[in-house]
């Protein structure tokens, strides 16, 4: 079994670099959108700072928000925050990752903190963003196509999977739970945009843009890489390559079976009130995070020792 700081390091390393991606897209779609002052500008700008978990002020406008979430080294959901600390936790495991993808990472880092960022930012935050987004995508690409697919590996993917479904779930959430029907075709656009989902919905369904769709597509598509269907069987099958090294099948890998089979055998049209489904899927995810604690992070001596 891969030591727990290792294996600890790594999982984090992936959640942070896809919480990074995530705020990135939403805060550019969100400025895009007030570019339109309409009333599904404001209704957009309220979904992203909800979904970011950033209170909304009538004092402060949505680039000042944006600024915030991106630069602010103090908040700790800022984009540059999750970055330094993906650095930080790539660093401490710098053995077991790829020249190729920490010079990536730490190249976007960099980007993030130089002296050029609040100007660069200023000066066309779309740009910046994109260039962020672009960066992270290289950096996935390199640990991707440079480093063995085997135990570490697999911990790093499952960071960026499990954090991708709960974002994307917290982002359902906010749109459709708690009896909430967003029914705005422009708010539904663009929160398919804060999916990276726009395009490939389209060619789905054409243009016909409908709260029901929306719901299904990212919540129960198999095909999509940012549909919780799709991330919960990548979890369940990055837990199963872990459970090999741990001597059999464990405790996350049981929990994600049963997340995925959930999600597999859904029916939107029989869902009916999208909160319940939503809260127990987000539900299992944390009880996935806690388990993968358990048995990698912190197991117990008796666990670490040989019989």
């Amino acid at each position: 079994m891969m030591l727990a700081r290792v294996a600890d390091s790594l999982y984090w390393m992936g959640r942070y670099v896809e919480r990074a991606e995530h705020a990135c897209r939403l805060l550019d779609v969100m400025l895009n959108a007030t570019l339109d002052r309409s009333e599904a500008a404001g209704r957009v700008t309220r979904i992203v700072l909800t979904a970011l978990g950033a209170a909304e002020s009538a004092d402060i406008g949505a680039y000042e928000s944006a600024t915030a979430l991106a630069l602010d080294r103090t908040d700790g959901g800022s984009i540059t925050t999750s970055l330094a600390r993906a650095r930080e936790n790539a660093r401490q495991v710098r053995d077991q990752i790829t020249t190729e993808t920490w010079e990536r990472l730490n190249l976007i880092h960099l980007r993030m903190t130089g002296v050029g960022a609040t100007k660069g930012f200023a000066d066309s935050p779309s740009t910046f963003l994109h260039d962020i987004i672009a960066d992270l995508h290289l950096f996935k690409g390199a640990a991707d196509a440079t480093m063995s697919h085997g135990e570490g590996w697999r911990f790093l993917m499952l960071g960026v999977h499990l954090e991708r479904a709960q974002l994307i779930g917290r982002l359902l959430e906010v749109c459709f739970g708690d009896r909430r029907a967003l029914d705005d075709h422009m708010a539904l656009m663009n929160v398919l945009r804060m999916g990276c989902a726009l395009e490939p919905y389209l060619r789905r369904f054409t243009a016909d843009i409908q709260p029901r769709k929306v719901l299904e597509f990212l919540l129960l598509d198999e095909e999509f890489p940012r549909s919780m269907r799709f991330c919960t069987a990548r979890i369940e099958e990055h837990l199963g390559g872990a459970a090999q090294h741990a001597g059999g099948q464990v405790a996350p890998e049981r929990l994600a079976g049963r997340l995925r089979a959930r999600l597999q055998y859904a029916d939107i049209d029989e869902v009916g009130d999208a909160s319940g489904l939503l809260s127990t899927v987000l539900d299992d995810c944390a009880a996935i995070h806690r388990a993968i604690y358990d048995t990698f992070v912190a197991y117990s001596l008796e666990m670490r020792l040989p019989a």
